[in-house]
Formats: C-alpha cells, structure tokens, sequence
C-alpha cells in the first residue's frame, strides 16, 4: 500500500536494528516514525497491536515519502512474537522504576547496537504506546533500557521525536563527517603563495598612501596585518576581491571614469 507517489528510494542499510512500536495508538505518529526511521538509516518496523488496527492510510500521509519503510513493516499480536527471532532488545524508558537492569544513554545505546550489527547479530529497539510509554512487563524481555539525558525539569517527547533522536545517534555513531568544514563552493581555499602575493600588493598600497610612513611602527605593522590575514582560510576568489578593493581604494579617480 502506498499513499504518496513518488516516495524515496530507501531500502535497509547493513545490518541495522529494529525499530518496534508496542501499542501505538495513532497512524499519524506511526508515518512520523517511519520518517525519522528513513533521516537515520534505519528501515525495519514492526508493529505490536497497535490501537487502531492496520492499515492506516493516515500513516502513508505522514511520512513524508518514507513509504518504503511502512509498505515493508510486519504486524504482530504480541511483544514476543515481534522480538521473537531478535539477539539482542532495548527498551526506552523515560523513567525507569523497580527494575534492575542496566540503563544506557541514547548515544550508549547506539554504541553497542552498532557492535552488537557488526557481529551479525539482530538487534531491536522498542517504544512504548503514546500516552504512558512501556510498562514493567514489556521491559522484561529487555537486555537494557534506554533513558535520554535530557532536562529533567521538563522532559517530554512525542513518539516520533523519540525514535528520531535514537535514529540520530545510530547514523552518527559510524558516520565520519568532521565536526567542521568551511565552505568554499567553486572557489577552492587559496595556498600562502596566492595570500603572500596579495599582502605584498597591500602593503606596497600602504606605502604608497602614507599609512605605514612611522619606520618604527612599521615592520610591527605589517605583522599584525599579516596575522589578521593568515588567521582564516581565505579563498582565491575573496583574494581576487580584495585585490580589487585595494586597487580600487588606491585610485579613486577611477571611479569618474565609469559615470
């Protein structure tokens, strides 16, 4: 069943982990879910009674083009029939009562999912119905539960945000993208032999209009301009625009000429 042409070509990615939805009670968080499940490279659904049967066209609508994820989802009657042929269960749980298990942060979490994948192993990861989350029984089953360290004044997520931020943390646990980048578009960074030629046009500039005239300032001078411009990575076309600029500054009478 598909509700939006043109949904996005996702498909599974490796070995990656089960996202299992215990008594959910909305179609339109359930296409939520399957939205986020397609931004962190997650794709197996699983559905454990959910309130009001399935299909649900509401779902297909909600989920943004993430259809591939929902057409391919399995329904099951029982937590145990949907983790039945899964190694390896986590439970998120906002606040974890009576039960003795280890509990794990979301980037904990995806950490060892992602290890527990790597060895071939099936892993799944379970949330629980909208309005009061998993009880004590659906943890049972669980080797570890999962608590977001988030402000404990006021912590609160729909079931959509919750699967987002553990689909998050799953993609970015093996992705290599550095922390930060500069952005050059076309024009790549310029090398110390296009800058040193540029800070010889301007400080022969300088000179010529007086502004380095004090010999004993000046050698201090041209030092701290020269830091100011080896402190960035400047690209050849911001130099190209500098070198008109000083250009431009160091013969105003250009400027009558193009009226």
């Amino acid at each position: 069943m598909t509700g939006k042409d043109g949904g996005a070509d996702l498909a599974p990615i490796g070995n990656s982990p089960v996202v299992i939805l215990v008594r959910p009670q909305l179609a339109d968080n359930i296409g939520a879910v399957a939205r986020a499940m397609g931004n962190g490279g997650l794709f197996h659904l699983r559905l454990v009674a959910p309130r009001d049967g399935w299909p649900q066209p509401n779902a297909w609508r909600n989920a943004s083009g993430a259809d591939r994820i929902l057409d391919s989802l399995t329904l099951h009657d029982t937590l145990a029939e949907a983790t039945a042929d899964l190694h390896h269960v986590y439970a998120t749980c906002p606040r974890p009562r009576h039960i003795v298990k280890p509990v794990l942060t979301a980037r904990g979490a995806a950490a060892e999912l992602r290890a527990v994948c790597a060895r071939g192993l099936r892993a799944g990861l379970l949330f629980g119905p909208e309005r009061a989350g998993l009880d004590n029984d659906d943890m049972a089953g669980a080797d570890a539960l999962v608590r977001y360290p988030l402000n404990p004044g006021f912590m609160s997520l729909n079931l959509a945000q919750a699967v987002m931020v553990m689909a998050y943390e799953w993609w970015t646990a093996a992705d290599e993208t550095p922390p930060r980048a500069l952005m050059t578009n076309e024009s790549p960074v310029a090398d110390k032999g296009a800058l040193d030629n540029f800070l010889i046009h301007l400080v022969a500039e300088l000179d010529n209009c007086g502004f380095l005239r004090n010999a004993h300032k000046r050698p201090g001078m041209i030092r701290n301009i020269r830091h100011l411009f080896q402190r960035g990575e400047l690209t050849e076309q911001e130099l190209r625009t500098l070198h008109g600029m000083v250009t431009e500054l160091a013969h105003p009478r250009r400027a009558g000429k193009r009226g």
